[in-house]
């Protein structure tokens, strides 16, 4: 679900998007590093701190310190969700699904 309003916030104003994907990025953060306590799932040790610090472009695309088009977000975008993935394949081949 929060992956599916990273790309709805797409289509909203910059302020609307940047809020939503805050919101997706702690939903998601704070599940993974929860589910890494309860079941010690490999990627989620990681892939929880990841999304948390992606909010830090985010907010800086929010707020307008830095200024990119449609093209920049969804670039930001693919970063997030294509990152999280290459974290989840990554940890889970070297150290196995849980450890």
């Amino acid at each position: 679900m929060p992956k599916a309003a990273i790309f709805a916030g797409l289509f909203v104003p910059i302020s609307v998007r940047a809020v939503i994907w805050i919101i997706a990025l702690i939903w998601m953060g704070m599940a993974c590093i929860l589910n890494a306590r309860r079941c010690n799932r490999t990627h989620c040790r990681y892939t929880g701190p990841y999304y948390l610090a992606m909010i830090v472009p985010v907010m800086a695309l929010g707020v307008g310190l830095v200024t990119v088009g449609i093209f920049g977000w969804i670039g930001l975008g693919v970063i997030i969700l294509g990152g999280s993935g290459l974290i989840w394949w990554a940890t889970e081949r070297v150290w196995g699904k849980f450890s």
